[in-house]
């Protein structure tokens, strides 16, 4: 056993699996394919908003995710590579729509002017609607050696997270309670197993659905998925309450301002950390019967939790 400081970790922990190395590589792979997957051309403003958020940096978990998820089903790197690039498009477009004055209104994301800031709302609408569309049109063009059977389950997948079934309806409740004090657990669950959630999910069993796998694999993997999606919104809700505009690369103490209810707001600080950890303890009890092969998925659980940002 070798002592690893974890990439982002906020501590040491003791694991055999470099957990910062697998991150570095993946997150480097899944950067230089979104470089390549959208270039200029006219109207130059639009794809060089398109770009500018798509590849503003961040952690990437989601389509690192994906590859994980395809490694564990048989898949490879190379096959699941534009699903993945597909998976960040569509959470750059929720992201940019998000930071919109009609929704949160942030000026900063990633560290960054947010895209609205850079090009006007009207342009950041537009570019977000294109990532949106392009993502699918990328997925179905650039995705080789994958039956179509396949492929189109993971075109169904993805549209039913983003669609009201998922992040846009969450999105839809999490506005519609801003400012209310009489928002309950359940309510709170809704939004953020649509908003944020429904996407992690399909990030992991988009990965493993490339390969073509049966329940006894995508069961597991969506109880895991589910788990570490509520815990990363908790955790999510305690930074925004303890983190600083550096770390976070957004305003902090948005939510406090919106008058939105939290976990943390519900629970405290420590019980909601307590209850982000019983959910990734129970994901990782999800992995158990995949032994070795779900090392990287074992250990990015663990992150969510002890992550600074």
């Amino acid at each position: 056993m070798v002592n690893t400081q974890v990439f982002e970790w906020s501590s040491v922990k003791e694991t055999t699996f470099d957990l910062k190395a697998y991150l570095s590589e993946r997150r480097s792979q899944v950067e230089a394919a979104l470089e390549q997957s959208i270039t200029i051309a006219y109207p130059e403003i639009l794809y060089e908003s398109m770009r500018y958020s798509l590849l503003a940096g961040g952690k990437r978990l989601r389509p690192i995710l994906c590859l994980a998820g395809c490694e564990l089903a048989g898949g490879t790197v190379e096959m699941a590579m534009p699903t993945a690039c597909t998976l960040e498009m569509i959470h750059t477009f929720s992201l940019i729509h998000d930071d919109l004055p009609a929704m949160d209104n942030d000026d900063y994301r990633r560290g960054k002017l947010t895209n609205h800031k850079i090009y006007g709302e009207n342009i950041a609408i537009l570019a977000g609607d294109a990532l949106l569309a392009y993502a699918f049109e990328f997925l179905v063009v650039q995705t080789k050696g994958v039956a179509a059977q396949q492929l189109l389950q993971v075109v169904a997948k993805l549209a039913h997270a983003v669609a009201a079934t998922g992040l846009v309806g969450g999105q839809v409740v999490d506005l519609e309670s801003e400012g209310l004090q009489n928002i309950d657990i359940e309510t709170l669950n809704f939004i953020h197993t649509h908003k944020t959630g429904a996407l992690l999910e399909t990030s992991v069993l988009s990965g493993a659905l490339l390969v073509g796998v049966d329940d006894k694999v995508l069961l597991p993997l969506s109880h895991y998925a589910r788990n570490i999606g509520l815990a990363f919104q908790i955790i999510d809700d305690v930074l925004d309450l303890t983190g600083t505009q550096e770390e976070l690369g957004k305003t902090p103490g948005k939510d406090r301002k919106a008058q939105k209810v939290t976990y943390p707001s519900l629970w405290g600080i420590e019980e909601s950390k307590l209850k982000a950890q019983k959910l990734v303890d129970s994901a990782k009890a999800e992995l158990a019967c995949f032994g070795e092969k779900a090392q990287s998925l074992m250990a990015i659980a663990d992150y969510i939790t002890a992550r600074t940002h």
